[in-house]
């Protein structure tokens, strides 16, 4: 009977990590540049001193993000900008150290610090001051040009260029929901260099790569999934019953 608790129980814990990461990528449908989480679950035998093969218990595998690309839409705007190809954008995470996005919707805040949800964008010489009041404009290798207030086309000048980088492995996800690259084999975080062939596309931006509707069907299958597990658990819960109260009867 405890190989049914076993395999339902650790399904059951299992399932509901899957609907958190489906959840997850649900609420981010509409947010650009969004790469989807992917879940996956395997059998594993039960460890431990008094282990037995025929209790076999459930775990998570995470093989990483879905790195297809989203659909691009044209919104006109100065800062938007989309990657092309493989390329990701660098930003200074919230600890200081470099991490990667493909978000595009650029800004520039109160002190003219150029930023990508608040994190500011890494260029050549670390993160791009622009001069306040001007106009940027964003040019396909991620150069930055700005004009002054009240000023013409003759006074534009380069202001940074943005650091675009082209990883030839999989990134991986923080808890930030940034990227970065693996450590080495010195456990040693890995900066990636700036590929001055990376290209972009600016009034432009590129969505989340979720699908809402597959979404919606995934998390209707995962709590079908649960409700089925969690049967299987009420069930030899009273088939245990069932056999006690035979038991007390025959004793």
């Amino acid at each position: 009977m405890d190989r049914i608790l076993y395999t339902a129980m650790s399904g059951a814990k299992q399932t509901m990590d899957q609907q958190a990461v489906v959840s997850h990528n649900l609420a981010n449908v509409s947010t650009s540049g969004f790469r989807a989480q992917l879940h996956a679950m395997r059998a594993v035998p039960v460890q431990g001193e008094a282990a037995l093969p025929t209790r076999v218990s459930v775990a998570a595998t995470t093989p990483g993000s879905d790195f297809s690309p989203g659909p691009i839409t044209r919104t006109g705007r100065e800062l938007d900008v989309a990657l092309e190809a493989d390329s990701w954008l660098a930003v200074q995470a919230d600890d200081g150290s470099e991490a990667y996005t493909r978000r595009g919707d650029l800004q520039v805040d109160g002190d003219g610090l150029v930023t990508v949800v608040g994190r500011p964008v890494i260029g050549e010489g670390g993160p791009i001051i622009v001069p306040l009041g001007s106009s940027v404009t964003v040019g396909a290798d991620g150069t930055l040009s700005a004009i002054g207030e009240g000023e013409g086309p003759e006074a534009l000048v380069d202001v940074g260029r943005l650091k675009l980088v082209t990883p030839e492995q999989a990134l991986l996800r923080g808890d930030d929901g940034l990227f970065r690259m693996p450590p080495n084999a010195e456990g040693e975080v890995v900066v990636l260099e700036a590929d001055d062939d990376a290209r972009l596309a600016s009034g432009a931006l590129e969505g989340s790569n979720v699908s809402a509707v597959e979404a919606m069907v995934a998390m209707i299958d995962v709590a079908r999934r649960y409700e089925m597990q969690m049967k299987v658990i009420s069930t030899a819960d009273e088939n245990a019953q069932r056999a006690n109260n035979l038991l007390s009867i025959q004793g």
